[in-house]
């Protein structure tokens, strides 16, 4: 990830409705969420969860995909995890103990099978 991919994430971050979609969808995990139980979690008007929606997926931090009649979203975790690297990378100083409290977040995740590479 460069500076202006990390840019469009914090801001597609930035406003209070888009970063609760995002954290419903991690919650949700892989399995995503459907659109209307999406806005129900976060409690925005179905009407106003598309912009929402269409700035986090510019900003490379949600997917969608189609299930019959309804559109799933899950959290692009991929993009996430790039975001957090882009952050962590040059942290330390040759002090990697900086990061323990980030690194001890991570290997708490509940994930399926122990996974965490989605985090």
């Amino acid at each position: 990830m460069d500076e202006r991919q990390a840019l469009a994430a914090f801001a597609a971050l930035g406003q209070e409705h888009r970063l609760r979609v995002v954290r419903a969808l991690v919650t949700a995990g892989p399995d995503g969420l459907a659109a209307g139980a999406l806005a129900t979690e976060v409690g925005v008007a179905s009407t106003n969860l598309s912009f929402h929606l269409k700035e986090l997926s510019h900003a490379g931090l949600i997917t969608s995909r189609r299930e019959g009649k309804s559109v799933i979203y899950s959290a692009a975790y991929a993009g996430l995890s790039d975001l957090i690297a882009f952050l962590m990378r040059d942290c330390c100083q040759g002090r990697p103990e900086v990061c323990d409290t980030a690194l001890a977040t991570l290997s708490a995740c509940n994930c399926p099978t122990g996974d965490t590479a989605h985090v």
